[in-house]
């Protein structure tokens, strides 16, 4: 079994609403709550965040806050890389989804001649750029800067150089250039997207499996198949933002709720069948807004259920 580390990124400045730099604390709150000492079980990390950063002027409206955003992704980064080095399994909570290209970056500068994949459990893609962002919200933009495709065919925001400067450096975070192939990316659960997502979705050909089509064809049977098309890959690395989780069923504690959602359940599912497949290095949670629950602190206690569950199965492999 490798020696589990948590790393905690506690940075909400990747998002509209302010609120995810508290998931970490709410999910440690429904821990002790719960009575489980988690959280003393394992080592683990603080990265530094610069939060108060959300009151500053902004004059990047296509790609709000990105100087921050972009040394909280080299932060983390480094912290992810370190902790693989150390031959140690890193299990992220972060605020925003931003932070996923921070833990991408990681991932690939630890492992700079493997071919990672990536599983996105979210309801949303995370393929805007700057170029096509419609909130400049960096949450929504870690997978571009990952495959490093701005897609430009679908560009509205005509940005200035200082952003695109910044944008550049955020997708040669760890190893200069893309960190992972497009076609080495696979959905769960997207089903709120805008057009120059779907557009990127279509010429790259990245696999959603809809909320739906588990539920139709099996769940085992649609990870097989995702864990099969990630066949070239060494490593993967496993992104679940709680929000693909149904917020009608769970809880409206995320920053973009959307419903015909997961359940729990299906999420610890999905999550321990790729980590039997022992390429998993890495897994983040993210998202977690306990602002935002109407149900007390129901989100973090499912997410801590996720966590609780997935974290078993990772001391056995």
């Amino acid at each position: 079994m490798k020696e589990i580390k948590i790393i905690k990124n506690r940075s909400d400045i990747g998002a509209g609403t302010r609120g995810s730099d508290m998931g970490i604390d709410a999910i440690e709150i429904a821990a002790i709550n719960k009575g489980s000492n988690y959280f003393e079980q394992f080592e683990f990390e603080d990265v530094i965040t610069k939060n108060e950063s959300v009151y500053s002027k902004e004059n990047n409206s296509f790609a709000k806050r990105i100087e921050n955003v972009f040394n909280q992704c080299k932060r983390l980064s480094n912290h992810v890389k370190v902790n693989l080095q150390e031959d140690k399994f890193p299990i992220v909570i972060s605020g925003d989804h931003s932070s996923a290209l921070g833990t991408i970056s990681g991932v690939k500068a630890a492992n700079s001649t493997k071919r990672v994949g990536v599983v996105w459990i979210d309801a949303h893609g995370d393929l805007h750029s700057p170029y096509t962002s419609p909130s400049g919200n960096i949450h929504g933009m870690p997978l571009a800067a990952a495959i490093s495709d701005d897609n430009l065919d679908c560009q509205v925001n005509d940005i200035d150089r200082e952003t695109a400067e910044l944008w550049d450096r955020m997708k040669n975070i760890g190893v200069p250039g893309q960190k992972v192939q497009a076609e080495d990316v696979i959905f769960f659960g997207v089903r709120d997207t805008e057009e120059p997502e779907d557009k990127q979705m279509e010429k790259h050909g990245i696999k959603n499996y809809k909320v739906a089509e588990v539920r139709y064809r099996g769940l085992e049977v649609c990870v097989s198949e995702a864990l099969e098309k990630l066949s070239n890959c060494d490593v993967i690395y496993v992104s679940f933002d709680v929000d693909a989780m149904d917020c009608d069923m769970v809880s409206y504690g995320t920053g973009t709720p959307v419903p015909k959602g997961f359940d729990q359940y299906e999420i610890i599912d999905i999550i321990n069948q790729l980590l039997e497949s022992k390429k998993v290095a890495c897994l983040e949670f993210v998202e977690v807004n306990p602002l935002l629950d109407f149900k007390g602190n129901k989100m973090a206690e499912t997410a801590f259920d996720v966590l609780e569950k997935v974290t078993e199965t990772i001391k056995k492999i």
